[in-house]
């Protein structure tokens, strides 16, 4: 009997090894400046990182995190690619893998982005929700700062979710971070121009209240590619709308010619 338990228990234990997710390869420097290389994964039980370096874990908390450097996921690029070109649905396991591995090591933010818009393409709002909400859960801030933020917005507008939306808009406009000021300027102008049911008043409200915004005031070079093609997008539209074509073709030259590269100068 006592054989029995212990082969039990050794078999257990070889299994949990094996089971056991081994971490992602990176490197940690905390706030004392200490750099600490090796494979890391993320303990939400103990709210800190643990590094194994030759067989020897090491652990960091949260709080003591100056920087995270994790390599990009490998096929990173092709899967942003497919996404930007519509093509999501081919990418949506290999993003939710990578949500679950990468958790609360940089990837898992943008991960769940590309992964909600996929979802988001296909006409899921609720499948983009819950792949927002994965990461959100966990990092409370994700919801309002960041770039899986604004698909998570748009997945909360997508559903009608608009007392949610307006306190994470606000979060943003007060957090500081000016890509997600500007973000949610340009989630503002979607607001309104839905809600007044894309009619020349709310297009002329939302010109003002959010798109104009950000194309004539977040202009700085470490936010505006980020920003600026979306907004200037979305105020030619709403320019057309007003009947004012010459305004409409002067922001879509704009776009074309500065931001080339950008999806939404293809569309």
């Amino acid at each position: 009997m006592r054989r029995s338990l212990i082969m039990i228990l050794a078999t257990a234990a070889a299994f949990a090894a094996v089971a056991a997710p081994a971490g992602i390869s990176g490197t940690i420097t905390t706030e004392s400046g200490d750099t600490n290389k090796g494979l890391i994964r993320w303990s939400a039980r103990d709210k800190a990182y643990v590094i194994t370096k030759g067989g020897v874990e090491l652990q960091v908390k949260a709080t003591d995190v100056a920087e995270i450097d994790i390599a990009k996921p490998a096929g990173w690029d092709q899967l942003v690619a497919q996404v930007e070109k519509g093509q999501g649905a081919a990418a949506v396991a290999p993003l939710t893998k990578i949500v679950k591995e990468y958790a609360h090591l940089e990837w898992d933010r943008a991960a769940a982005r590309y992964l909600a818009e996929a979802h988001l393409a296909a006409g899921s709002p609720d499948k983009a929700l819950a792949a927002a909400k994965d990461v959100i859960d966990g990092e409370k801030s994700a919801a309002y700062k960041g770039e899986l933020a604004p698909a998570y917005w748009k997945a909360l507008l997508a559903l009608n979710r608009t007392s949610t939306l307006e306190d994470v808009l606000a979060k943003a406009a007060a957090s500081g971070d000016r890509y997600s000021s500007g973000a949610a300027l340009n989630m503002r102008g979607d607001m309104i121009f839905k809600a007044g049911g894309e009619s020349a008043d709310a297009a002329k409200k939302a010109l003002s209240d959010g798109y104009l915004r950000v194309a004539l005031l977040y202009t700085d070079a470490s936010v505006a590619p980020m920003l600026r093609p979306e907004a200037l997008y979305k105020a030619a539209k709403c320019f057309e709308k007003l009947g004012q074509s010459g305004r409409a073709d002067a922001f879509r030259t704009e776009l074309k010619k500065t931001y080339a590269s950008s999806p939404w100068a293809a569309k």
